[in-house]
């Protein structure tokens, strides 16, 4: 008698969701880690959303600027649509900076209200790379004063402490980061 692999079983039986939330400076590697997972996560079989925090502040988050509380807003927003995806089986993966400690806290403990399993993971790359990669211009923007309050340069960054899985994505490829993240979900019990 022929057997599926597991995780093929595992998506048919389980309606399991969860929230990843990728944390991390501006292009660090964030969403291009979240869409590398989500592919292979929908080759066989599973719910997975990406909900990039870009796409967020031109939709649902229009209008809101870059102060702290603006930015506490949009985190709150993309975090209260994560909880009810997951809550209802689909794994979103979140890569949205989320500067501040405080903020991310807070999506935390509305998943734990729910009781919905949520897990951070910092995209631990240097400024010095991510200034180098500057997928959208923006640190060259800000060399050149055409911006300011850019995180991790001239706004703060509160790294997470402890994270459940920290990625070196500057010291490793995206495959590579992408099999650390997969293993987390597979050791979480989430896929």
């Amino acid at each position: 008698m022929k057997t599926e692999p597991r995780s093929h079983l595992a998506t048919r039986d389980c309606a399991c969701g969860a929230t990843v939330w990728l944390t991390g400076l501006p292009s660090s590697g964030k969403t291009t880690i979240a869409r590398a997972v989500a592919e292979q996560l929908r080759a066989e079989g599973h719910r997975v959303e990406v909900l990039d925090g870009d796409e967020f502040r031109e939709t649902l988050s229009a209008g809101l600027g870059f102060s702290r509380e603006d930015r506490h807003t949009n985190v709150q927003r993309i975090g209260l649509v994560a909880e009810v995806l997951a809550r209802n089986g689909v794994l979103a993966l979140v890569p949205s900076i989320a500067p501040y400690a405080d903020s991310r806290r807070a999506v935390r403990e509305r998943h734990r209200a729910s009781h919905t399993p949520y897990l951070e993971v910092h995209v631990a790359t240097p400024s010095s790379t991510c200034s180098e990669r500057d997928v959208k211009g923006l640190y060259a923007k800000q060399a050149a004063g055409e911006i300011s309050g850019l995180t991790g340069v001239d706004d703060p960054y509160e790294a997470p402490d402890l994270p459940d899985l920290r990625i070196p994505a500057h010291a490793q490829t995206v495959a590579e980061s992408a099999a650390s993240l997969l293993s987390l979900l597979v050791e979480r019990r989430l896929i």
